[in-house]
């Protein structure tokens, strides 16, 4: 579809995913402005104030998370002392801009740099020890709470993609999930996360998009917890997608959507 998809190191902002002047077929381009969701007013309204939580949030957790963190430091280098603590990596975020993601390295630097966990032939054999004892609770994920206060990230949004990621990419787009921030949990994380295939997942970061509100948000952020907790929904590399598995959780999302009007704060 677009035009600027090669994959390439960037820094933020440098370049998008999409260029909305340059397209290859005109039907598509056609397609995606007659078709493509935007936020309503009152729903912008609330994202501009959910931005205001998020960065007061995430100060006060990192500041309550600085020793865990120094202590998870330790340990890392304590485990495996040639590896670098944090693992940076080309995302996609906010209108199709590419911004540096950074967690807690939990693979080996031998591994594929620019490739989804879930396109790894054998993710076992990448992991380190204490990788997986980070991945196993979601301890990884927490130094994005630096880039939710740089504005990059949210809370509560759809998982930022890999740049390489193109069909999902172009599905989002098509769907206006960029129109969002991405988030450090969202709502395909507490109905399969790993389980779901790609499509699947987008068709959870339509819905987000469509009824983003405080309610919703709140009820991402409970399920997560017990995700976490109950260790739910984690595989690690390539798998076969269960078939009906996706039947039954779009279901779940429909029953708790229902209730929530897509203009709600």
């Amino acid at each position: 579809m677009a035009v600027a998809v090669e994959e390439k190191t960037s820094t933020e902002g440098a370049y998008s995913i999409y260029d909305s002047n340059e397209w290859d077929n005109e039907v598509i381009h056609q397609a995606i402005q007659e078709h493509q969701y935007h936020l309503t007013d009152r729903q912008k309204r609330y994202v501009g104030i959910k931005r205001v939580i998020d960065t007061c949030i995430a100060a006060v957790a990192l500041l309550i998370l600085a020793i865990p963190f120094l202590l998870v430091a330790i340990l890392q280098k304590i485990s495996s002392p040639t590896e670098s603590v944090f693992f940076l990596q080309d995302r996609v975020g906010l209108h199709g801009k590419v911004f540096k993601i950074i967690k807690f390295r939990t693979m080996k630097s031998s591994a594929p740099h620019n490739t989804a966990t879930a396109d790894l032939e054998n993710a076992e054999m990448y992991l380190s020890r204490f990788g997986k004892a980070l991945r196993r609770f979601s301890i990884d994920e927490l130094p994005q709470l630096f880039n939710v206060l740089c504005g990059q990230m949210s809370l509560i949004g759809p998982r930022p993609l890999i740049v390489s990621e193109y069909p999902a990419q172009y599905l989002r787009e098509f769907y206006g999930v960029y129109e969002v921030r991405p988030g450090i949990t969202g709502l395909a994380q507490v109905n399969g996360r790993d389980t779901l295939n790609d499509v699947d997942k987008v068709r959870y970061d339509r819905a987000y998009t469509r009824n983003i509100c405080a309610r919703l948000d709140v009820m991402i952020l409970l399920k997560s917890v017990g995700y976490v907790a109950k260790q739910e929904g984690i595989v690690e590399g390539k798998q076969t997608h269960v078939p009906g598995f996706a039947t039954k959780v779009n279901e779940n999302v429909e029953n708790d959507l229902k209730d929530i009007p897509s203009s709600s704060v």
